[in-house]
């Protein structure tokens, strides 16, 4: 980006990050240092990426996975072309449909079409509470049998090389907020796909050691339901 001083001559090139570029790009307004923003130009993938976040270009909606058992819903099946959306562009995904209406299922969706197309490179961690631990173990069960499911509870679980072992032949790995904190030395040895925090509001708070442990670890993208 450049800065134009009052006389009208543009200034020396300066640098800013993606995150201030799609914000400026997408609300055209804001500041450059002291100078109001009058106008944002992209060129090539920002362009395009700019284009698609404001509605400039239709998302391209995925059909659902082979492998999925059942029939998505259109909005799910949006939902779901969307996460993948963010995931491609490496861009973190907020899913706030309201209670009831499927962020598990397109979720998994997500994680079955990785699989499908050859994605795959390490397992996906989902942290959840320990209330619907359970649940998510069903839900992939009932609607993506072929995923390899790992749940990381209890006191008999592995731990450090034997858990990176057992996790790096898994497609998704289940554990809770409280193991995502206790064991965080764990979990930071494995190379993860993709990191999804179901009902995170348990993680509102930037401060938390709950939060801090889970945003340390790696992963290729991160998904908050």
């Amino acid at each position: 980006w450049e800065k134009q001083a009052a006389g009208g001559e543009l200034g020396t090139g300066e640098e800013m990050r993606l995150r201030e570029a799609l914000q400026a790009g997408l609300l055209q307004e804001g500041h450059a240092g002291e100078l109001p923003l009058v106008g944002v130009e992209a060129e090539g993938w920002v362009h395009q990426l700019l284009q698609q976040l404001s509605g400039g270009e239709s998302l391209s909606e995925l059909p659902q996975p082979d492998g999925l058992e059942g029939q998505l819903r259109p909005y799910q099946l949006r939902g779901f072309s969307w996460l993948d959306f963010l995931r491609r562009w490496g861009l973190g995904a907020c899913l706030a449909d309201d209670m009831g209406l499927g962020k598990t299922v397109q979720a998994i969706a997500l994680f079955l079409h990785d699989v499908e197309q050859g994605r795959a490179r390490g397992p996906v961690l989902v942290v959840c509470p320990t209330s619907v631990l359970g649940n998510w173990r069903r839900e992939i069960g009932r609607f993506a049998p072929s995923l390899d499911v790992l749940v990381h509870h209890g006191g008999d679980r592995e731990k450090e090389a034997s858990f990176a072992e057992s996790a790096s032949q898994r497609d998704v790995i289940i554990t809770t907020y409280a193991l995502a904190r206790r064991d965080e030395e764990t979990l930071r040895d494995v190379a993860w796909r993709g990191i999804v925090v179901d009902e995170a509001q348990n993680i509102k708070n930037p401060a938390a050691k709950r939060t801090r442990a889970i945003r340390r670890l790696e992963a290729g993208y991160r998904v908050a339901l």
